[in-house]
């Protein structure tokens, strides 16, 4: 009976391991998504930033004072 026990104590003994070393492996991965998606939304907004202000300075551009103005 003493080995029995023992033989199930020492599986689930290398499941819990084996289940740590996976939570281990996927908040390092957790962790690497979560530098991309930072780096990503603050190249986004510095994209959305540089597009305004070309949108803002073709408007300008195209938008001409009339001749009573000059």
């Amino acid at each position: 009976m003493n080995d029995e026990i023992s033989t199930r104590l020492g599986k689930i003994e290398s499941h819990v391991a084996h289940l740590e070393h996976q939570v281990e492996q996927m908040n390092g991965v957790i962790v690497e998504q979560d530098k991309l998606l930072t780096r990503l939304k603050k190249e986004m907004q510095r994209q959305s930033s540089a597009m305004e202000t070309i949108e803002m300075e073709r408007i300008k551009a195209n938008n001409t004072k009339p001749p009573h103005y000059q």
